[in-house]
């Protein structure tokens, strides 16, 4: 199965794009990936996609002036409670990727992140997925979603 097209657009905010076919505003960063990334097959290994996807996530949210050790320090954990990923083409040693990160829903104690990964220089999907999270406090018990994370989800470009 094909993935639906992606046709990304500058935005007026610096490191986000509009996919021109749905609409959606997408943070975008950029790795190179590395050869410990890849397998015997010389392809990234598919584990890695979901490394890929925290680092989106943490730029998103560092670029939003709310890095992961903020929220921590606040007294908030987001662990990882669903993970769904789909391959469409493989990226290889020292291959340039985009990935794309997006704030997708927000409920009362839950997050998600979607994410789509393609390769810098042909603009070829690799990979899309998702990734939810339930706020916790430190004695890992689930809490509502914290004031700043529910705003950082109303500054997110439309």
């Amino acid at each position: 199965m094909r993935p639906k097209p992606f046709v990304p657009e500058p935005h007026e905010r610096p490191s986000y794009v509009r996919d021109t076919k749905t609409g959606l505003v997408w943070h975008r960063c950029e790795l190179r990936t590395l050869y410990a990334d890849t397998d015997r097959s010389q392809v990234v290994y598919h584990a890695n996609y979901l490394r890929y996807f925290e680092f989106g996530r943490a730029s998103l949210m560092r670029e939003a002036n709310y890095p992961y050790k903020d929220i921590e320090d606040s007294g908030f954990i987001y662990p990882i409670i669903n993970t769904e990923l789909n391959y469409y083409s493989p990226l290889f040693y020292d291959d340039l990727m985009y990935i794309h990160t997006r704030l997708a829903r927000l409920e009362l104690v839950k997050v998600q992140f979607d994410y789509l990964i393609t390769n810098a220089e042909t603009g070829e999907i690799c990979c899309t997925g998702m990734t939810r999270h339930c706020a916790v406090n430190s004695r890992h018990i689930p809490v509502e979603i914290d004031d700043k994370t529910i705003a950082l989800w109303k500054q997110f470009p439309c």
